[in-house]
Parts: C-alpha cells; structure tokens; sequence
C-alpha cells in the first residue's frame, strides 16, 4: 500500500554565522540579543534573533563581538547545539579565506562545495562513548542552499564562484609556502581555519548548511604574497564584510519559504547513523543530545 500522507511542510528559520569583520546583520527586525545555555558550554557568543523580509533569522558571531576566540577555542558544538535549540533550519556560514588559486582574488566569492579537514586540536562530534553514530558527509553543503547562494551573488553581481574545496587549517597561525604549496597540489580553492568542525557538526545535528567563503589575500603561495600589508586586508575584509551583508538579504528570501524535506536528505542525516542499542546508551550523553538528535531518539 502505498504512503498517501502530505509531506512535512517545514517553516524555515535561518541561520547565519559570521566570520571576520560580520559581527551583526543589516535589515533585522525586532532584532534582540539573547543568550542561549547548552550541555556543551557556552556559544561563541548571544543569538541576535530578528526578521529579515519576514523570514526569521538567527545570527552567531563566530567569533564573538569583538573578535574574543581564536578558531582552536571556538566551542562548535555549543554554537550548534544552540541555533538547533533556536529552532534553525538552514546555517549559512560566511568565512574569511586565502585564496590557492591565481583566479580567485581578494574580494572573490566562493560558494564551497567540498572541504578538507586539517584540524586536530577540536570535538569534532556531538556523539561518543555511550552513543556512537556515523553520519555521512560525503557530500557537506546542501546543494538547495548553495544554488539560493550562487543566484544572489549573481544578481547583486557579485564576483562569486560555484563550487570549490576549502582546506581547514588548525591555526592560528597561517601556511608556510611548503604546506600552501601542497594544498595548491591537492586542488584546494581556498584555505580558512573554522568551518571543520562546523560543518560535520551542523550535519549530525540534522541542519542544512553551506559556507560562503569570502577571500581577503592570497595565501603564501603567490609570489605577490610578501606585498600585502595588514591594511590592504582589513580594507578587502570590511568590503566582503558589506558584500556579505548584501548577500544575506537577497538570499533570504529564495530560502524562507514554506518547503517540504530537504531533497538531499541534510535533515534526515542520523535516520540510521546511530549504532548503539537503545539498552547501551548512556543517559548522561543523551540528556546531552536532546536538541541535536531528539528527533531520532524519541522514535
């Protein structure tokens, strides 16, 4: 017999994470701080929660205003835990990078597709001893959300890119020439320090997320690389900044509409990833998991 019931319809909320030089959104209304507690510690900082176009929107200085935490301290799975609590659908993630290739410059967009995890010193997972679960990041950015991106870029002209594989680095140091050469030979696009493990985290946690990577300079590779001064990146950084803010509001109404499930699944991501028996979970770890898996374990 065949399933006649309608589909979910979901009402999304937006989230979007800012990174260098985006510590607020333009255009919110009814916009508030509010301060958010997780099982997992704090967040990077308060939820500026509004409504942009008449979608709502919740936003997360990565960093916190600021700029208070280096990529190493940022807590991922706070900042996570608490935009699912915040009952965030859809994460937005804008990043400052360097550029590995010659045709993405400073001031270029690039709507990334794939990612490289280099990091070594984070939690890269909500789940662990007493509940172990597998989630599939084959394939980490919703493409639903990176199509909505790349067609506002386009209409606001910007210079934007589709597609591309950003390195995360641990930081906070920056690349010798030899590490940015090696990356350059595995085909990387751009190289940051902060969407791993934001990315496998917004996946556990059922989110559909795509990263907007905003190039400020060119990694150490480029033989120009010595001319660039502190001041010519801040000016490229503010200037993303502004570009960004732009992006957030055309963007956020081809996504805030009324839909059913995601179409690649982001939303259903641990449906079979859990592998613990019901009887050999620890209930201290799933008090834990009540925002980010509560979906799963309730079944």
């Amino acid at each position: 017999m065949s399933d006649t019931r309608p589909a979910e319809t979901v009402t999304p909320v937006i989230g979007i994470i800012g990174g260098s030089g985006l510590y607020d959104i333009d255009g919110l209304e009814g916009k508030a701080w509010r301060r958010v507690t997780t099982p997992w510690g704090d967040p990077s900082d308060e939820l500026l929660e509004g409504w942009l176009g008449g979608v709502r929107c919740v936003f997360l200085p990565r960093h916190g205003r600021g700029h208070r935490l280096t990529p190493t301290h940022l807590n991922y799975r706070a900042n996570i835990d608490a935009l699912k609590r915040a009952g965030v659908t859809d994460i937005l993630s804008l990043s400052a990078v360097g550029s590995l290739k010659a045709e993405l410059p400073p001031g270029h967009f690039v709507i990334v597709d794939q990612f490289i995890d280099r990091s070594f010193a984070r939690e890269k997972s909500f789940f662990g001893e007493g509940c172990v679960a597998h989630v599939s990041v084959a394939h980490p950015v919703c493409p639903r959300l990176g199509d909505a991106l790349e067609q506002a870029a386009r209409d606001l002209d910007l210079p934007v890119t589709r597609g591309g594989t950003y390195l995360v680095m641990e930081g906070p140091q920056f690349s010798t020439k030899a590490e940015s050469e090696l990356y350059r030979s595995w085909g990387c696009s751009v190289i940051g320090m902060t969407n791993m493990p934001e990315a496998k985290l917004a996946r556990e946690a059922e989110i559909c997320y795509a990263t907007v990577a905003m190039v400020t300079d060119y990694d150490c590779w480029h033989p120009d690389h010595d001319a660039v001064t502190v001041d010519m990146v801040v000016k490229v950084l503010f200037a993303n900044a502004d570009n960004a803010r732009a992006l957030v509001q055309q963007v956020v109404p081809l996504i805030g509409a009324p839909r059913g499930p995601c179409p690649a699944g982001c939303d259903r991501a641990l449906e079979y990833a859990i592998v613990t028996a019901p009887q050999s979970r620890d209930p201290a770890l799933m008090a834990k998991l009540t925002a980010v898996a509560g979906r799963v374990l309730a079944a």
